[in-house]
């Protein structure tokens, strides 16, 4: 049976702790993005939008007594804990579930941001017991989550795991990457004209097979998707947008998915040029599937760029959307990375 249904859903952002609060923050159109005490290469502060401290819960005991955890790494736990744990509140177990997680991108000549015992210390750090073993990381940056749920909905349809996790988690709060993005002059601040304001966030999706026994469903996934930019921001091939269009193509094309015509749209545009070019193109390209008056929302503009966590917390916020009723169904979710990869997925209500 295609697609999946989202059966829980937990989120840490700079606008929610949870999930409920998120996407009404979202919906309300509140936002937190401040100049922060970090200054770029001009002495501007850079405006950011990152989770207060007293927020986030202590790093867990015998971490804390673990030697080389990078500032960044510990982050990432503090904010992925407590939303996957909101993820998996209300369905009983999961040891003999899977984690996909999305990750930051791993800057050039650098180690992977989440390190190879990332999985391993969420599990601590979260007090959920997933199942560890057949969990992995994907390093992929903003489109990483639709590259996991992609992968997850077609475990669920091959009957290899009954429920899965897809989740991502990812923040901005690093000197260094933030002098690299400042270097090349990306970073919102003043006199920056063409830069995003660095956000992070955490955001967790529980899925099961369409029609399953495993809960009450919130939203289901009709179809994910995902694709390859060669012209992306650091290749020197040209850039004509096609990674998006053809990952846009390929969700239009999924059983199920191929009559559809979408309403509303969950972007991951976080303010750069250059992925407005890049959706302008993929929406032209597929726009018989498209109604004339679709709703097009970018909820960075709320919490900030999250990264990683951006793809998992876009296709949240259009489940409990359409959940609501404030959302027109089918929305349609995406994202794209700073390298290579791009992907969608195209949401319904439970009932629909």
């Amino acid at each position: 049976m295609a697609g999946a249904d989202i059966l829980g859903i937990g989120m840490m952002t700079a606008v929610g702790v949870g999930a409920a609060q998120t996407a009404t923050s979202v919906h309300a159109g509140i936002a937190r993005l401040t100049e922060s005490s970090i200054h770029n290469r001009s002495f501007n502060p850079i405006v950011m939008s990152t989770m207060p401290d007293e927020e986030l819960p202590p790093l867990e005991e015998s971490l804390d007594r673990i030697a080389g955890l990078t500032s960044r790494q510990v982050r990432m736990l503090r904010l992925a804990g407590p939303a996957l744990a909101e993820a998996v509140a209300d369905v009983g177990g999961v040891a003999d579930v899977p984690l996909l997680l999305a990750v930051p991108e791993p800057l050039p000549e650098r180690a992977d941001p989440a390190g190879p015992k990332f999985l391993e210390h969420l599990a601590k750090q979260s007090g959920v017991a997933f199942q560890v073993a057949a969990s992995r990381m994907f390093p992929n940056g903003r489109a990483a989550g639709f590259l996991a749920l992609a992968e997850a909905l077609a475990l669920l349809e091959g009957g290899t795991a009954p429920r899965v996790l897809v989740g991502g988690v990812d923040s901005y709060l690093d000197l260094y990457l933030l002098a690299t993005l400042d270097a090349e002059a990306r970073v919102l601040a003043e006199g920056v004209m063409d830069g995003f304001a660095p956000g992070e966030g955490a955001a967790f999706l529980l899925l099961g097979p369409r029609g399953g026994p495993g809960g009450r469903a919130i939203a289901r996934v009709i179809a994910a998707a995902t694709g390859v930019e060669t012209g992306h921001r650091y290749s020197e091939e040209p850039y004509r947008g096609d990674g998006l269009a053809a990952t846009f193509q390929a969700v239009f094309a999924t059983r199920g998915a191929a009559d559809e015509q979408v309403t509303s749209v969950l972007a991951g545009l976080n303010g750069e040029n250059f992925g407005a070019k890049e959706w302008g193109t993929a929406y032209m390209r597929s726009k018989e599937h498209f109604v004339d008056d679709i709703a097009l929302e970018h909820p960075v503009d709320c919490f900030g760029d999250a990264g990683a966590a951006l793809g998992p917390l876009l296709v949240g916020l259009g489940a409990i959307g359409i959940q609501k009723g404030y959302l027109r169904e089918p929305c349609l979710a995406w994202c794209s990375s700073d390298r290579e990869e791009r992907g969608a997925a195209l949401l319904r209500g439970a009932s629909s």
